[in-house]
């Protein structure tokens, strides 16, 4: 039997971002209707907690498909020549279970990761939002700034790293690539005024404060999937109106969400809706320009599964990747 590998370049090729977001709307409706079977992550951390190994397993009704995401996760790689999520997605029919194919990892999150957050931003930003920030200067960041420009016309953006010298690298690489990107030494200051921001680092303490948030605002919080990763301040998430990829994902994983809630600070009745129930019109999104919307993904096996089947039936028609006889046929 024949298994299809698709590699990092191949992936990059074949889920352009304004793509994967339609492919992420369509995945969490069906999450929201009940189709897809999406049990939590499992993970195993190295003794020196240096790094994670992360399994996420996911079954999709249409296209019908099951697999799971196998990644490692190094935040240190930031100054490394390597990724910070390394991996592979496998995907597998659902008639006799056979291994379809072998995807990259690191770019099938990387996409997604921030599609998903064009999808939210679409549904809970003001239309007209059009000032950018951006915590954080190395993957993400660049995939949020590709993907907040598919669905808001962005003017302005501005990025803040915890080491100045990655944020204005990023500047000055961004800005080359055509967009207008300006460094700040300050978070607060980089975040006055903006309509979007964007939290994209694997902080274990919070960067982004409650107070600095101006009405209006809406914020993708995307960077701290696990404990002990968090990048909002209890304040941040008690001003806002919540919103989540699932809710038993962030009820069981988010620290942004938990050390809130373990304060008393909240419960779990503040989670306003899950993203797919807002594309389904079952739960309002943003009621006002002057509310502050918040988007806390933790991220989902299903938007891995979704993205790389997706590649894989690409990859088919157009005859790319890399094929192999892995597992024996009777």
């Amino acid at each position: 039997m024949e298994t299809l590998i698709i590699s990092h370049h191949e992936v990059s090729k074949l889920l352009p971002m304004a793509e994967c977001v339609g492919v992420m709307e369509e995945t969490f409706m069906t999450l929201a209707r009940g189709g897809a079977l999406q049990p939590l992550r499992q993970a195993v951390w190295l003794p020196d907690k240096k790094g994670v190994l992360a399994l996420m397993p996911s079954y999709l009704p249409n296209p019908s498909a099951t697999g799971a995401k196998v990644i490692t996760v190094f935040p240190g790689n930031l100054n490394t020549k390597y990724e910070s999520h390394q991996g592979a997605v496998l995907v597998f029919e659902c008639q006799n279970g056979r291994l379809l194919a072998i995807v990259d990892a690191s770019s099938v999150t990387a996409i997604r990761t921030a599609a998903v957050s064009a999808v939210a931003t679409n549904v809970l930003a003001k239309k007209d939002a059009s000032d950018l920030t951006i915590f954080g200067s190395g993957t993400q960041a660049s995939m949020h700034l590709e993907a907040m420009s598919t669905v808001r016309p962005i003017e302005r953006v501005r990025v803040w790293s915890r080491n100045p010298e990655h944020a204005e690298a990023f500047a000055r690489r961004e800005s080359s690539r055509g967009h207008s990107v300006e460094a700040f030494r300050s978070a607060q200051d980089a975040v006055a005024g903006c309509d979007i921001v964007c939290t994209t680092t694997a902080s274990t303490s919070p960067i982004l404060m409650g107070k600095w948030l101006e009405p209006g605002v809406h914020v993708n919080a995307v960077g701290a999937s696990v404990s002990p990763f968090r990048e909002l301040d209890s304040e941040a998430v008690v001003r806002s109106r919540l919103f989540v990829d699932r809710r038993e994902s962030t009820l069981n994983e988010s620290e942004d969400f938990l050390v809130p809630k373990r304060e008393g600070l909240i419960g779990d009745e503040h989670i306003k809706g899950e993203l797919g129930e807002v594309l389904l019109g079952r739960v309002n999104g943003r009621v006002s320009d002057d509310e502050i919307t918040l988007f806390k993904s933790v991220g989902l096996a299903v938007e891995d599964l979704a993205s790389a089947y997706h590649v894989y039936k690409k990859a088919e028609t157009a005859s790319v990747g890399t094929r192999i006889r892995f597992s024996a046929e009777r």
